[in-house]
């Protein structure tokens, strides 16, 4: 307990420095250096205000436990301090255990912004059409929580659908919300063109990557294979008659990125290589993932696609994670970009198991 008082107190005293710094003029007057304080202020304000509180609960818990002490108290303001300590140290534990929580180790890609790719995967068209679906219940939770959305690749199917959709989201802290969507997402419904009724059974596949800046992974030119075609698809004269469109490969992964959905080839380039960072860190990530899963299983894994994470059935109206056990009858609003419920349930489930993790190795 001392050195979880110890790092909270580092917390506070570096809360009050970058709260000092944030008011110097030269830091104000430097735009870049101004907004990574900024976030880190952000980061510490919580625990900064829990642990402050968590002082005061300790402090009034000692003033009781000495008011009750002295001989001289009568009945009634005995009986009163009596149930006030007692609400106290309940509260005092529920911070403590709050705190522990807050002091766990953060992911360094929580605070990025994400590349989100959907796979139409088995079961033809319908796959394809959960897949929008899918894209759409993602985009609407983004809207609710404020972010921007862009979609930046689309391969889409006859029937309306998606073989593949790629999508850049940007806001505050959406990989540490959208990082457990990866994976393999069932749908047990009845096929629009299904006429006989019966339920079927699709799936597709979700992959979430932070967005990467060049400080966070090279890749040199000479791993990479840049090829320029022509832009299918209607565009104007422009696309029809230069070499805009850009398929890059990453020779030691087999990685391929095609990008013509930018007016240049410069442009197309540009994006091309941001996903390529993405997808080939991921590729290195999952690797790692797969790695550390056969130490530790975690109740929340991040990494394979492969895996299945959830099921959406509606007949019941039903989507039950498989990973924790989460099974709520709304799918109708879930699917409608109303997603708290389950998120909020994995990111306390990854927390509880880190939680474990810390105490067996103690």
């Amino acid at each position: 307990m001392d050195e979880m008082f110890e790092k909270l107190q580092s917390v506070v005293d570096r809360y009050d420095e970058v709260a000092e710094m944030l008011s110097d003029p030269d830091v104000i007057s430097d735009t870049k250096r101004f907004m990574e304080l900024s976030k880190e202020e952000g980061s510490l304000r919580e625990t900064n205000e829990v642990y402050k509180h968590y002082k005061e609960v300790i402090q009034t818990i000692t003033d009781d436990e000495e008011m009750l002490s002295e001989e001289e108290l009568d009945a009634e303001l005995t009986e009163m301090t009596k149930e006030e300590l007692s609400e106290l140290k309940k509260e005092k534990v529920e911070l403590e255990e709050t705190l522990k929580i807050l002091l766990l180790p953060k992911d360094p890609n929580d605070d990025k912004n994400i590349i989100m790719e959907i796979h139409g995967a088995a079961g033809g068209d319908e796959a394809s059409l959960f897949a929008g679906d899918l894209l759409n219940m993602y985009m609407r939770y983004a809207e609710n929580q404020g972010w921007q959305t862009e979609i930046i690749d689309e391969t889409m199917t006859e029937v309306g659908g998606y073989k593949l959709v790629v999508v850049m989201i940007t806001g505050t802290s959406v990989y540490s919300k959208l990082k457990y969507e990866s994976g393999a997402h069932r749908v047990q419904r009845v096929p629009s063109t299904e006429s006989a009724g019966r339920v079927h059974t699709s799936t597709a596949t979700v992959g979430v990557m932070p967005e990467y800046e060049d400080v966070n992974i090279e890749i040199e030119d000479k791993d990479l294979r840049v090829d320029v075609f022509r832009a299918s698809g209607a565009g104007g004269q422009h696309i029809n008659k230069t070499s805009s469109a850009v398929r890059m490969t990453h020779l030691p992964t087999g990685i391929v990125v095609s990008m013509q959905d930018q007016r240049s080839q410069q442009q197309n380039r540009a994006k091309a290589l941001q996903v390529m960072k993405a997808r080939v860190y991921d590729f290195y990530a999952q690797q790692n993932e797969s790695a550390y899963a056969q130490e530790r299983k975690s109740a929340v894994g991040t990494g394979d696609r492969s895996e299945r994470i959830r099921t959406y059935n509606y007949p019941q109206n039903r989507v039950t994670d498989h990973r924790i056990g989460l099974t709520l009858n709304k799918l109708d609003r879930i699917v409608n970009g109303e997603l708290d419920d389950v998120i909020d349930a994995l990111i306390i489930a990854d927390q509880t198991a880190k939680l474990e993790n810390l105490k067996n190795n103690d």
